[in-house]
């Protein structure tokens, strides 16, 4: 007579989605979008969205001055302060919501859509940046949410803020349209090429290697 089992029977788990690894294209650009109309706004010059945060940052510095919110030492020591918010800022949203785990499909989805095409492509030069009409968005919000957090500290605040994000988007422009530079540029070079080539666990800072190396996310010196 066959026995019969009394042992549950197993149960397989759903396993969480992995992505593969990334493998660089150098050559050619990932389409986004079906509408064509969203597909091309997802393109942009480096010039406009670089000119747009300068200038934000050039304004917004003149307007404090020229309005008595700030004197020449307190909009200095403003402007460095804002400065370097925008370094700590550009540190964790790279690492922490360009590099999201993607768990799901959903986040899957959105981390190549943020980020993981330009990880695909980093030889794109009309992504490596906002469209304009979201980089004027971005920058008015900045405004509002400088203003109404810090009063009249804003104006010199925005303005190291936004010049930080310039230089980031210039820096990083740079990186990638250009051959190494032979002068003390190479550091930064070297050091977002890491991330891309070599290690994307670490790296994260763009136009400064500060908060890796205060955080402890320098890539090592061994081959990977």
């Amino acid at each position: 007579m066959q026995s019969v089992s009394t042992e549950e029977p197993a149960v397989n788990e759903a396993p969480t989605p992995v992505t593969a690894p990334v493998r660089p294209k150098h050559k050619g650009s990932a389409q986004l979008f079906q509408n064509p109309l969203l597909e091309r706004l997802s393109h942009t010059h480096i010039a406009l969205p670089v000119g747009i945060f300068a200038a934000t940052g050039i304004i917004s510095m003149y307007y404090g001055l020229v309005h008595g919110f700030m004197t020449g030492v307190a909009a200095l020591g403003l402007f460095l302060v804002g400065l370097l918010a925008f370094t700590l800022i550009e540190y964790l949203v790279h690492r922490y919501l360009y590099h999201i785990p993607a768990t799901t499909a959903g986040r899957a989805k959105f981390q190549y859509t943020m980020h993981g095409v330009h990880h695909e492509y980093p030889k794109d030069k009309t992504r490596l940046a906002m469209p304009p009409i979201i980089t004027v968005f971005v920058a008015s919000l900045l405004f509002f949410i400088f203003r109404f957090s810090f009063g009249s500290y804003a104006f010199g605040l925005l303005s190291g803020f936004t010049f930080g994000y310039a230089m980031y988007l210039f820096v990083h422009y740079a990186i990638h349209a250009y051959s190494p530079p032979k002068n003390f540029l190479k550091v930064w070079w070297t050091h977002h090429s890491q991330h891309h080539y070599r290690q994307d666990e670490v790296a994260f800072g763009v136009s400064s290697t500060l908060w890796d190396h205060i955080i402890g996310t320098m890539p090592s010196k061994k081959s990977a």
